[in-house]
């Protein structure tokens, strides 16, 4: 994500991207993958931004930053989301609180994103949530540019799975161990552990 956001960024002048987590757990990862000085840091080794001051600049349940924080690096700004509260609020047919007015903001979160000129969304484990309600609503934001990112491109139906369309860059598990960038899995037993035969 932190080489999508660089390049487009420096080779194209995007400036605003929204970044979406299926739940939680991935919304809490990326929160600290975007976080400077963390272990998995995203623009870590990206030396356009090596220099500039990072900060803070997530959206934590729909409470964007303050107006007088800036951006995350010199125009970049990052909005982080946890797409999973789209889903569960929309039931029964309500609206989600994104689509409602913010009275910091003056307007709605949603109505502030789709107003983004440049917006570009990334979806991390998109297959989670494809063909939810959440995704629909984001649908709705017209961005410039949508990027899925999935170790698993295909939706499963039934007994049948349905390859994504439109998949850029296929790179297996296998290769991707191959070219030294994943560790060998392991299974984990315990001690004394003797397999049936």
């Amino acid at each position: 994500m932190g080489a999508f956001i660089s390049y487009l960024h420096l080779a194209h002048g995007i400036d605003n991207f929204f970044v979406l987590a299926p739940n939680l757990t991935i919304y809490d990862k990326l929160i600290t993958d975007f976080t400077p000085n963390t272990p998995k840091y995203v623009f870590k080794g990206i030396a356009e931004f090596a220099d500039r001051r990072a900060r803070d600049h997530h959206r934590r349940q729909l409470r964007p930053a303050r107006p007088d924080h800036g951006p995350l690096f010199g125009n970049v700004r990052v909005n982080i989301f946890n797409i999973s509260k789209i889903n569960s609020e929309v039931r029964g047919g309500k609206s989600p609180r994104i689509k409602r007015l913010s009275e910091y903001l003056g307007e709605s979160y949603f109505d502030y994103l789709a107003s983004l000129p440049d917006l570009v969304i990334l979806m991390d484990e998109s297959h989670r949530y494809r063909a939810s309600a959440g995704v629909r609503a984001i649908n709705e934001l017209k961005p410039i540019l949508g990027l899925e990112l999935t170790a698993t491109p295909f939706v499963e139906s039934g007994k049948t799975t349905v390859a994504f369309k439109n998949i850029v860059l296929d790179y297996p598990l296998g290769q991707a161990m191959a070219d030294g960038f994943v560790k060998e899995p392991a299974v984990a037993t315990r001690k004394n552990f003797n397999l049936p035969a």
